[in-house]
């Protein structure tokens, strides 16, 4: 949302938790596809997931030279998310889970495969974008950092199970900031949050324990934080006031959230693209990721994006860039690339010739993508909560099923897409 105030502008971004029933989704596509790709690297997986009132459903498409317990991923999945009592009417042990997964299409593996890997063609035709800019320390804008913060950290709460106890997994954030004519922060107006609870406990008493426990945790992710959030902190109450320069609090608009999760809102796989990217800001090419593995460019060409545009901000090319890339199914070489910079380039070069430039820098044919960010990795379901970039680059160790129904454990890099692994190499590039 975009308006006009004494020439400032207002604009919004929204997120929802790890148990929006939409995240549900996601999360157990990226799960069976990780748990595919630990036994094999070079797996092809499209499988979409449908949530509701004590059901699942997968479909999709794979070729995976390995099997695995689709049943049991599934209900590991959502027990972690946290939908482990019958009184959501959908949980882990108890619903059903049906699978319709089939062969991938050989007409579509004859496009991607090649004798030569590097010559891997793209698995679809599709546009694809990445953004970022220099508001925040990670390189996110900040209303969409914000939201994602609110929604964690609520998250952290419920799990810890130490105050808050009331809180059930399904949440939504929404965060407004007022910007001046210079694209600059200058306050919270609004901050919308939705939270599913127990039976008998009124937005009164969720607001104020928001205002007293979830506000001060968040402010201390770094010291912006801290002071775009003073308003909420010192006005106990956080009501809503007629003055428009008033921060407002909304909780549970509404009046009640009991009923939530896939039983008060069917939960499809690929829905929340916006959450999952940028907020609203930059753009989206319209392809979703989750459930899909590195060899279609909706999710590796993405990323890939995100990296370009991450160092091309990082390096002091600009203060905002924006990167599509382009292919056609069955090509490697994309289509086009294209930089904007949104009128903001610190360097005398225009939009096109950063471009090319970046077409030198970067090979993205998608066998060097996946290769480069090391995609073949089982790293997915960690992106298909609180957004898939503007993530923290580390090495875990996680846990999978292996086709006996066992576990055994690995260690994976996530987020690859947020290094600045060349960071040198681009600043030499553009003479910074």
């Amino acid at each position: 949302m975009l308006k006009l105030y004494n020439m400032h502008y207002f604009f919004t971004s929204e997120s929802v938790s790890e148990g929006h029933p939409d995240k549900v989704s996601d999360q157990i596509s990226d799960a069976i596809l990780d748990n595919m790709l630990a036994q094999d690297p070079s797996a092809h997986v499209a499988c979409e997931t449908l949530c509701t009132t004590g059901q699942v459903v997968i479909a999709g498409e794979v070729s995976c030279n390995g099997w695995v317990d689709i049943q049991r991923v599934v209900r590991k999945t959502i027990a972690e998310i946290g939908y482990t009592k019958a009184e959501y009417k959908f949980e882990a042990e108890s619903c059903g889970i049906l699978t319709a997964l089939h062969a991938q299409s050989q007409d579509i593996n004859m496009g991607v495969s090649r004798e030569n890997a590097e010559d891997q063609g793209a698995g679809d035709q599709g546009l694809m974008f990445g953004y970022a800019t220099d508001e925040t320390d990670n390189y996110m804008p900040l209303t969409l950092d914000l939201a994602h913060t609110l929604v964690y950290a609520l998250a952290r709460i419920r799990k810890e199970g130490q105050v808050m106890t009331y809180l059930r997994p399904d949440s939504k954030s929404q965060v407004t900031i007022e910007y001046d004519e210079q694209n600059h922060p200058v306050r919270i107006d609004t901050i919308v949050l939705s939270t599913q609870h127990d039976e008998g406990v009124t937005p009164e008493q969720i607001k104020a324990d928001i205002v007293k426990y979830l506000l001060p945790r968040v402010a201390t992710r770094d010291s912006r934080y801290a002071q775009l959030l003073e308003a909420f902190l010192k006005d106990k109450d956080a009501k809503l006031f007629v003055n428009p320069t008033d921060a407002k609090l909304f909780v549970n608009p509404t009046g009640n959230f009991v009923i939530g999760g896939p039983h008060g809102d069917t939960g499809l796989t690929g829905r929340k693209i916006i959450v999952d990217t940028y907020g609203g800001r930059g753009a989206h090419g319209g392809g979703a990721f989750s459930g899909k593995d590195p060899s279609k460019v909706d999710r590796s060409a993405a990323y890939a994006a995100r990296w370009i545009a991450k160092h091309l901000v990082a390096a002091g090319v600009a203060h905002e860039v924006l990167v599509q890339i382009c292919y056609a199914i069955g090509i490697a070489e994309p289509v086009s690339v294209y930089v904007n910079t949104n009128g903001t380039a610190l360097v005398p070069l225009n939009d096109a010739e950063i471009a090319e430039r970046v077409k030198a820098l970067f090979d993205l044919r998608p066998a060097a993508i996946i290769r480069a960010l090391k995609l073949t990795q089982p790293i997915y379901q960690e992106t298909a909560r609180y957004g898939h970039v503007g993530r923290t680059n580390e090495i875990v160790t996680k846990t999978f099923i292996d086709a006996e129904g066992k576990e055994y454990t690995r260690e994976v890099e996530l987020f690859t897409w947020e290094k600045l692994n060349r960071l040198e190499e681009v600043k030499a590039a553009f003479g910074l």
